[in-house]
């Protein structure tokens, strides 16, 4: 009798594996960027494990979007009512890998050798500062992005 079960157990441990290897996958989204999140049915609950790298809003019951906040790795847990686990991926948050133009520049008297970052549309780029710039030329950049991401988190405060 052992023996038909021997079949039916090896085919559910293959599933499991399938399964998890399916599970296994990482999930990308561009750094300042959304992507939408098909959740699996019967999601009662949708936790990132760092929102300061990603963020998720739940749209309804059946999408959410998942939010790239700042470079890096986290994760993306999505569980049922009864606390069973639905969904455990890795998110990885990175940059684009389109629409971008790196240039590298050697060392001139004044300025610092190293990379700087543009985002293109059609015939148009602008500075786009990224982390691993020479301080003194991120630095020069970084402060207007800074205040611009906490005066639209301000005015998003007074105008609900």
């Amino acid at each position: 009798m052992r023996r038909p079960l021997l079949p039916a157990m090896i085919a559910a441990i293959a599933a499991l594996g399938l399964a998890s290897a399916a599970w296994a996958d990482s999930l990308s989204v561009p750094i300042d960027q959304s992507a939408l999140l098909v959740l699996p049915p019967g999601t009662q609950n949708v936790v990132v494990g760092n929102p300061a790298i990603a963020d998720v809003n739940v749209l309804d019951s059946h999408n959410a979007v998942l939010l790239g906040r700042a470079y890096g790795v986290t994760n993306i847990l999505i569980t049922d009512a009864r606390g069973r686990v639905l969904l455990n991926r890795q998110v990885v948050v990175a940059g684009t890998q389109t629409d971008r133009v790196t240039l590298f520049k050697g060392a001139t008297p004044g300025a610092p050798a190293g990379p700087e970052n543009y985002a293109c549309a059609g015939q148009r780029c602008e500075r786009t500062p990224m982390p691993g710039e020479a301080d003194i030329d991120y630095s020069r950049y970084e402060k207007p992005y800074v205040g611009y991401a906490d005066r639209a988190a301000s005015a998003a405060k007074h105008n609900p």
